[in-house]
């Protein structure tokens, strides 16, 4: 007589596919930013491609180039080329996460309903202070 032993197999498809879930509903789960960092020329105050600015301290009146503009969270982001206002080239006086670019170039969006946060394959050049 011989036995026949019957092997347990997980399936990877089900492992894989809960992961999945999870990860999806752990990146849904990330905090909203408190302030949006658009890049603008501080010269005539127009919002430029953020890939003009770098992580360099903020606009202190004197330097040249472009600078982040921090603008809170409720507020609508600026087109690219429109004048920003009601923010601050300041973000000393700032307490909060900030989200660093990302932003849609075509403005209108809130901060808060902006999809541009890390999670797989992600980027956020975002900060907590």
């Amino acid at each position: 007589m011989t036995s026949t032993t019957r092997r347990r197999m997980r399936s990877t498809a089900v492992t894989l596919g809960v992961t999945a879930v999870m990860a999806a509903g752990l990146t849904g789960c990330a905090t909203s930013a408190d302030y949006a960092a658009v890049c603008v020329n501080p010269d005539t105050d127009e919002r430029v491609d953020d890939s003009q600015c770098d992580d360099r301290n903020d606009y202190d009146g004197v330097s040249s180039g472009f600078f982040w503009y921090y603008l809170a969270a409720s507020r609508g982001v600026p087109a690219l080329g429109s004048v920003v206002s009601g923010g601050t080239f300041n973000s000393s006086g700032l307490s909060g996460s900030v989200q660093r670019g990302g932003l849609p170039k075509t403005g209108g969006s809130s901060v808060k309903s902006a999809t541009s946060k890390g999670g797989f394959g992600g980027s956020s050049r975002g900060f907590s202070s």
